[in-house]
């Protein structure tokens, strides 16, 4: 399980620049991550997604976020994500953590 207060740090540093959580905010450089959770990739309304995004078939979770969040490039080749991931597996967890109780 993550901590939701460590998660809610990593995304200020590591995220927000390009994302936000509320649902009043409109989209940055990426998308507005508002409902993240049970959404399918390449599919918030009024994003321009990379087409390799949109056809990932991919359905936004905490294993398909985890995974992800390792090295998006590699799970979504040619997505305009640019990220290099979080190599630690417990940085990833207190992200996702921060993400569910955030975005819903």
């Amino acid at each position: 399980m993550g901590d939701v207060k460590k998660g809610m740090k990593i995304f200020k540093t590591k995220c927000a620049q390009c994302h936000s959580v509320d649902a009043a905010d409109g989209h940055k450089q990426g998308p507005n991550l508002h409902g993240l959770f049970g959404r399918m990739a390449g599919t918030t309304p009024g994003y321009s997604y990379s087409s390799a995004n949109k056809k990932s078939g991919i359905e936004w979770n905490k294993k398909s976020l985890m995974k992800y969040l390792i090295n998006p490039k590699k799970m979504i080749p040619g997505t305009k994500m640019v990220f290099a991931g979080l190599k630690k597996k417990q940085d990833r967890k207190d992200l996702v953590a921060y993400l569910k109780d955030s975005t819903a």
